[in-house]
């Protein structure tokens, strides 16, 4: 009993009238939720079920996938009890939880795409090292690293807040963010500063090498043969459609704890509703259609009539 007494609640305060529209937002989200887990799954599932896809590019593809998958479960089933519920609370430990994997996954999200780009640098401007490049050793490393980096690194600030207190308990959001932040009667000049730094190792700097392989793979195929062109705008544009999506979005969440006070809550709503559902419901959609090889297994799938 004594410990219940002493559990710091937060309140979510960032919901636009849920008490009238609680349904449909539970309707809506958990369709999405469904939707998310589905399509991802079932990509995943043929490229692991599929021998031909078991190169680099497709591993990093299911990575990738899995990665939204899991940023999806540690966001909707709290926001579909959320809808449900008559107040929108969080225990704030559980909500350093979600923020710790919120943004391990989303620097994750960064790390994966820059491998990925360096799989297509490989292959497209270097294809006679790469087999000798990308084996199996060298892809374990990388899927290793973008999940352990960034989680080694977002843990360091959050723990530090474990014992910081709190002088406010209303949190202007639906999910646990960088909003927490603003909560604090103190807020550490040493957290900000690490934060910018973490910022740097595990989003812009694979952000300016994926651009840099990029611009090195569109100037060799533009001196190449029209099959390395086509090649190269198959298999590079779904990562960079994935990369502008997700740099966006995340731009925004970086920036809204300094627009904070200017921000109008029901457009914080709707962003943050963006940043959960665009990223891991395209992202299937994007290599389901893009990629070739995927395509094709995919139609097979769900019209095996027409392949036959």
């Amino acid at each position: 009993m004594d410990a219940e007494l002493n559990v710091t609640y937060i309140t979510l305060d960032g919901h636009v009238e849920v008490h009238k529209y609680r349904y449909l937002y539970f309707t809506i989200m958990f369709t999405a939720y469904i939707l998310i887990i589905c399509s991802n799954v079932t990509i995943v599932c043929l490229i692991v079920i599929h021998k031909n896809l078991h190169e680099p590019m497709y591993i990093f593809i299911a990575a990738l996938l899995v990665n939204s998958v899991l940023f999806s479960t540690n966001i909707y089933p709290k926001l579909l009890i959320d809808f449900l519920s008559e107040k929108q609370v969080i225990t704030y430990p559980a909500c350093l939880l979600q923020v710790f994997i919120f943004y391990s996954l989303s620097c994750s999200e960064f790390l994966l795409l820059a491998a990925m780009a360096y799989d297509r640098y490989v292959s497209i401007c270097k294809p006679l090292q790469y087999p000798t490049i990308m084996r199996k050793t060298t892809v374990s490393i990388l899927l290793v690293l973008a999940w352990l980096l960034p989680a080694c690194q977002v843990v360091f600030p959050v723990s530090l807040n474990i014992h910081n207190k709190l002088c406010s308990f209303t949190l202007k959001g639906i999910l646990c963010n960088n909003s927490l932040t603003r909560l604090y009667c103190v807020n550490s000049q040493v957290t900000s500063i690490y934060g910018v730094v973490v910022l740097l190792n595990v989003a812009l700097l694979p952000m300016i090498f994926i651009l840099f392989t990029y611009t090195r793979i569109l100037i060799i195929s533009i001196r190449s043969c029209r099959e390395v062109r086509k090649k190269a705008a198959q298999t590079c544009l779904p990562h960079l459609l994935v990369l502008i999506n997700y740099s966006c979005l995340l731009t925004y969440d970086v920036t809204i704890v300094k627009l904070d006070s200017d921000f109008p809550k029901t457009a914080r709503f709707v962003m943050t509703l963006q940043i959960i559902m665009y990223n891991p419901l395209s992202n299937p959609l994007i290599y389901g259609l893009k990629m070739k090889e995927i395509s094709k297994h995919l139609k097979r799938l769900f019209c095996p009539a027409k392949m036959s």
